[in-house]
Order: C-alpha cells, then sequence, then structure tokens
C-alpha cells in the first residue's frame, strides 16, 4: 500500500476514536444526570427539614443533612464527567470541522474561535454549536441528509440549559436542593431533557462520525454520486 492509502487509513482511525471518546463521554455524563435525578427524587421524598432550606439567606447557611450532603457529592461527580464530556466532545468537532474543510475542498461555515465560544457567547450559542455540527456533516456528505438525531440533541440540549440544571445552570446547589424540596417535577423535566441530549447527541457523534470515515476512505473531492459514475463508466 501506498503512503497516502495509509494516512487515509490512520486519519480515519483517528476520528473514529474521537468519535468513540465523545459518544462514551455523552453517554456517562447522561448516567450522572439520571444518579442526579434520583438524588433529587429523594430529597423530595424526605421532605425539607424544619430548619428551612440549606441556603437561609444574608450569606446564612444551616448544617447539611446527610442526604443534602451526599447531593453535593453527586453533583460534584457529576460535573467532573460533565466537564471531560465538554473536552472530549470539543475535540471531536474540532477534528470533524477539520477533516470536512479538506473533505470538501471549502473552507467552514463558521470560524474555528466558534467551536468554543459558540457555546457561551449569548444568543449565537442558541444554534451556533448544532451549526457546527450540521455544516461538518453536509460538507462531508452532501447527497445526505441530515441525521434526525443531530435537531433531536440540540432541541433537548436548550431545553436542559434552560431548565435550569444543565452544564450552564446559574443555581448554586443549596438552591437546587430547595428547588427540590418545593416542587421537584420541574427539575426531573430538565434533568430528563439532559438525558435525553446526551443519548441522542451519542447517536449523533456516531452518525457524523461514520460519514466522515467512509469519505475519507473514499478519499477528498469524490462524493457517493462521483464513485458510482466511475464505477458504472469502468
Amino acid at each position: 500500500m501506498g503512503e497516502g492509502a495509509a494516512r487515509e487509513r490512520l486519519e480515519a482511525r483517528s476520528v473514529r476514536t474521537a468519535g468513540r471518546l465523545a459518544g462514551g463521554a455523552l453517554l456517562a455524563a447522561g448516567a450522572a444526570w439520571v444518579v442526579r435525578g434520583v438524588w433529587e427524587i429523594r430529597l423530595a421524598v424526605a421532605g425539607e427539614p424544619a430548619s428551612g432550606p440549606p441556603d437561609q439567606g444574608d450569606g446564612v447557611h444551616r448544617p447539611l443533612t446527610g442526604l443534602e450532603d451526599s447531593y453535593h457529592l453527586v453533583t460534584s461527580l457529576g460535573g467532573g464527567v460533565a466537564l471531560v464530556c465538554a473536552l472530549l466532545f470539543l475535540a471531536w468537532l474540532r477534528q470533524v470541522r477539520e477533516n470536512a474543510r479538506v473533505l470538501s475542498g471549502r473552507p467552514p461555515k463558521y470560524l474555528g474561535i466558534w467551536v468554543y465560544l459558540g457555546w457561551i457567547v449569548p444568543v449565537v450559542n442558541l444554534w451556533f454549536p448544532r451549526g457546527i455540527v450540521a455544516d461538518a456533516f453536509r460538507a462531508t456528505a452532501p447527497e445526505r441528509r441530515l441525521p434526525v438525531s443531530v435537531n433531536v440533541w440540540w432541541v433537548l440540549w436548550l431545553l436542559g440549559m434552560f431548565g435550569g440544571v444543565g452544564l450552564v445552570s446559574r443555581d448554586s446547589t443549596d438552591r437546587i436542593i430547595a428547588r427540590a424540596y418545593e416542587e421537584v417535577w420541574p427539575l426531573l423535566l430538565a434533568d430528563a431533557a439532559v438525558v435525553g441530549a446526551a443519548v441522542a447527541g451519542a447517536f449523533a457523534v456516531r452518525a457524523v462520525t461514520a460519514a466522515q470515515v467512509e469519505r475519507i476512505r473514499r478519499g477528498p473531492g469524490r462524493s457517493v454520486a462521483e464513485e458510482s459514475a466511475g464505477v458504472v463508466g469502468g
């Protein structure tokens, strides 16, 4: 085999590995949010202590109960899993974006800086991350429709984010404990959206990765239609 074939095989293996890591991390983050939801149900069932919520205002915090303390641990561990997930997902996203540029021979629709800032800059964070994934897929496989999992992932991600329990939640852990005591269902619905987004995201990563691996093996600049025409012509 020639050097070019070996290089293509290495690139395919690289993006496949990145996809497996990102997909696995998404599923792990989803599992962490399931555990979090279970603890919120436990808090709701136990009920708020007579001493009131953990954060009592004016900088006053009462001692935590054993269950509340364990919820702090669960959220901390879940946050660590989510951080690893974010890093692996961003590494995968950067790679598929660059691969799509090489394979299609055209510049990406979104500048590279938006791979990172697109998640945190207000307003554009409502569509830029999905747009980067969609652009990478369409540049890789222009003859195919965007996988449904990409849209499902993004809608559920936004629902989880606005539900106040996602990775960008502004509520403190003590405040979330108080919300669990007051009315747990909104929290559980938001948790379900985060879990659903993680699962759909894993499927989206798998679909985009598979399309790139297939395209890399065909080589840059060749669509399925062109390859089929070549086979017929031969």
